[in-house]
């Protein structure tokens, strides 16, 4: 799938969104490697923000979740993944973050064995919403409605680390089983904290391949070749979690300043 073809695919999912939510809709906006320069039909995903003035009923949840459901089946390999917040929740910022429905293909197969159950419990907060508002304010783009300077407030440093340290603290015991992903993942976290950089998985390797220790850079480029082509990598799963261990025992540390700092406010 072609940039073309997936900009094709959220100009459908605008066009419905706006067609659905009608009056209620404030934005829609795209984050992730679609507008980080990095998306890999074979190894990203769409993801998309839509922001609402208040609470959707179930009916337009139906709606939607039908809409959605049908335009992920022409998705690239990973799929659609948005959430539906309110506009309260995102300008002044609200965390762990409320959401008022979220769609993945994690999702898929609930909403497909049972679809009233899911638009009675998809609903609850979601720490991750707070890299996602982080990304936005930083290198998202505004879809259709009001701008992103509008609508998004900034997210403390304190709740962006959290968000992010949720996705990873379990590193070690799961690198072997995604190591592209985390390997990746622990180098955007390490530049965040380091430098205060904000970047994709790609530009965290990168990042990575000049600021950690030589012993792990011929990982880190086989996470960087895997994540850019559509083969599977090849990993040392002893040094694989070597280098989890070692690279959560380089953030924990800035874990701990802001916690106290955040202590101190």
């Amino acid at each position: 799938m072609s940039k073309d073809t997936y900009s094709s695919l959220t100009d459908v999912f605008v066009r419905e969104s706006i067609e659905i939510l009608g009056d209620d809709l404030v934005g829609i906006y795209l984050h992730g490697s679609a507008v980080m320069g990095c998306f890999n039909p074979e190894k990203s995903d769409i993801d998309l923000i839509v922001v609402v003035s208040d609470t959707i009923t179930d009916d337009i949840k139906r709606r939607f979740m039908k809409m959605i459901v049908a335009l992920n089946e022409k998705a690239p390999a990973k799929g659609i993944e948005m959430s539906i917040v309110k506009a309260g929740v995102c300008r002044t910022f609200v965390y762990p973050t409320p959401f008022e429905l979220h769609f993945s293909s994690g999702t898929l197969g609930w909403y497909k064995s049972d679809p009233e159950g899911y638009i009675q419990n998809m609903k609850g907060e979601d720490k991750d919403l707070a890299a996602h508002f982080t990304i936005i304010t930083r290198r998202g783009k505004t879809l259709c409605g009001k701008p992103i300077e509008e609508v998004f407030g900034e997210v403390d440093r304190v709740h962006y680390l959290d968000s992010i340290w949720c996705d990873i603290e379990n590193a070690e015991a799961d690198i072997c089983d995604d190591p592209m992903y985390i390997v990746l993942n622990l180098t955007r976290v390490l530049a965040y904290c380091r430098d205060g950089l904000i970047l994709s998985k790609k530009e965290g390797g990168e990042w990575g391949m000049e600021n950690i220790h030589k012993k792990y850079r011929g990982l880190i480029c086989s996470a960087l070749e895997e994540y850019s082509s559509a083969k599977a990598g090849e990993y040392d799963s002893a040094l694989a979690k070597e280098y989890a261990g070692y690279m959560l025992g380089e953030i924990t540390p800035y874990l701990r300043a802001e916690e106290r700092c955040a202590t101190w406010r």
